[in-house]
């Protein structure tokens, strides 16, 4: 998975900034141009469509998102162009995304079977500052909102070490019942969406037992 092709989005025009703000959990007019900052795109169900690395540009901004979701990502966003100054352009990235990196960080990735699947809390964009829960109405936000002040999200993105390479998408189980599922792997390090209440109570994923570990920043 450390070879996972990526692509870039980019989107310029008058009215980018103004487009991309009513779509993003982050507040991008916060971005210094050449400063990146992780974000998510959601549907109106409050699910994320796909995770981002944004960057501003001189002209606009650049999106970083795997290869397997640009082609539907740029249709969908073009839907929401309607009479908006924005311009997209889809571009090949010889940036793999770190996933090695991103994994021990703690920074899920999404892939096309999980799209629309999981809230951002579950993804802990809200742990990584992914979410600006100041800013104004995106796309999904009333949803996240409420999950986020009523402190509701019991399902989150844990790191585990597993017994044998496990694959994303992999359910994980309680030993009774599917409880979660594998979002990212590398080898025997992974990334899984499971109950939290859960996450020290002997999960296993296709029988390999899960070593619950920490992650590096402050659990919720």
């Amino acid at each position: 998975m450390t070879d996972t092709p990526y692509s870039k989005l980019v989107v310029n025009g008058a009215d980018s900034l103004e487009f991309l703000q009513g779509q993003l959990t982050i507040d991008i007019q916060k971005l210094d141009i050449g400063e990146s900052q992780r974000a998510g795109w959601c549907n109106p169900k409050g699910r994320v469509i796909c995770l981002f690395d944004v960057t501003a540009t001189a002209e606009g901004f650049s999106l970083r998102l795997p290869a397997e979701l640009a082609d539907e990502v740029l249709k969908r966003l073009t839907m929401f162009r309607f009479r908006s100054k924005v311009d997209f352009e889809l571009q090949a990235s010889a940036d793999e995304g770190h996933l090695a990196e991103k994994l021990r960080a703690g920074v899920a990735e999404i892939w096309q079977a999980q799209s629309e699947k999981f809230t951002p809390h579950m993804l802990n964009l809200d742990l990584i500052g992914a979410i600006d829960f100041e800013k104004g109405c995106y796309t999904g936000q009333e949803i996240v909102a409420r999950t986020h002040y009523r402190g509701a999200s019991k399902r989150r993105c844990l790191r585990f070490e597993s017994s044998k390479p496990v694959s994303p998408g992999d359910k994980v189980s309680d030993g009774e019942r599917d409880v979660g599922e594998v979002l990212n792997a590398i080898g025997n390090d992974l990334l899984a969406v499971v109950p939290v209440d859960k996450a020290d109570s002997g999960l296993t994923v296709s029988g390999a037992a899960l070593l619950h570990l920490a992650l590096p920043y402050e659990q919720k």
